[in-house]
């Protein structure tokens, strides 16, 4: 099968090429998908996990990504929930060959059923942001209606997601970001928007959550707005400075396949817009890593180029 793929870990992405790799094999309570759409991070390439296995054992070639949408291709040893041919999303582990591939193999609990009316696209771009903005105000930051949340970095695509779910269920929203995406968080929901690059944080008054994504500065002046009792969240890396009166969390986020199909329902129902940019075919991951993010969207890798589904066929 073809793959992006990466064998040394000092040549950045310019290491990534296009290769051919070994067809996976699924092992007991895996499915192996055929990948249609897959999304990536970009840092992906300094993560440990890209690099060796669950017993820190060397696994290059490696192949990136994560986030992925297809269809069940073959279930292995005493899988059960799936079925071959069915309509999937999810994430591949941290540790195993990722979703930049006509085929991975992914632990069967990692995945969720994908309503027949959700795009491939629009669904490799769901697990990570929409689970990291779910876990984060909800599972860590126990946000409630009528609270206030404070969130940073409102436009990207974690953002984005957890000012409509926050507003959704009945929270205040107070959104950052630059001044362009403005328009962006208060169409979204957001009652109030500060930019970061000319207002002052600390206008924003104080919020029983705040969520961060940005992390640095923004992340150490955050802490001195939470209320008694409210939570710093953030997935940037561990908060030195913590709230006077208040709990400080930094998380990565986590697989939960009742979660995506939650999600998934959300997007199939107008609730929830998953901001998709550039689609791109895997050939062209490689240039899609080195880029800069993009300013509208998550770039999405397009592996199956024909119709939505008629592509299974091509097992």
């Amino acid at each position: 099968m073809q793959a992006i793929s990466v064998h040394d870990r000092d040549a950045g992405t310019e290491g990534l090429a296009l290769t051919e790799m070994p067809y996976p094999h699924a092992a007991e309570n895996d499915v192996v998908v055929r990948v249609h759409a897959a999304g990536f991070t970009r840092g992906e390439l300094t993560w440990p996990g890209t690099w060796s296995d669950r017993a820190g054992r060397d696994r290059t070639p490696s192949v990136p990504g994560h986030e992925l949408s297809g269809v069940v291709e073959e279930l292995g040893y005493g899988t059960t929930g799936l079925t071959v041919g069915q309509r999937v999303f999810g994430l591949a582990d941290w540790t195993r060959n990722g979703s930049l591939a006509e085929y991975t193999a992914v632990e069967a609990r990692n995945l969720a059923p994908l309503p027949a009316d959700v795009d491939h696209t629009v669904a490799a771009a769901l697990p990570v942001s929409g689970l990291t903005a779910w876990q984060g105000l909800f599972d860590h930051g126990q946000l409630a209606p009528g609270q206030t949340v404070l969130i940073h970095g409102a436009a990207g695509s974690v953002g984005s997601i957890a000012v409509q779910l926050a507003r959704e269920a009945g929270a205040r929203v107070v959104a950052t970001g630059r001044a362009a995406d403005r328009d962006t968080a208060l169409g979204l929901g957001a009652e109030v928007f500060l930019d970061l690059q000319s207002d002052r944080l600390e206008d924003a008054g104080e919020a029983d959550v705040v969520f961060d994504v940005i992390g640095g500065e923004i992340l150490d002046r955050s802490a001195a707005l939470v209320r008694p009792g409210g939570t710093l969240v953030t997935i940037a890396a561990p908060p030195v400075v913590r709230p006077e009166n208040g709990r400080a969390v930094f998380f990565v986020v986590e697989s939960d396949r009742v979660r995506l199909a939650d999600l998934a329902q959300r997007v199939r129902d107008g609730r929830l817009r998953v901001s998709v940019g550039e689609v791109r075919p895997l050939a062209e991951a490689p240039a899609a890593f080195a880029s800069g993010r993009g300013r509208h969207g998550r770039t999405i890798i397009r592996v199956v180029t024909g119709g939505p589904d008629e592509a299974a066929g091509l097992r």
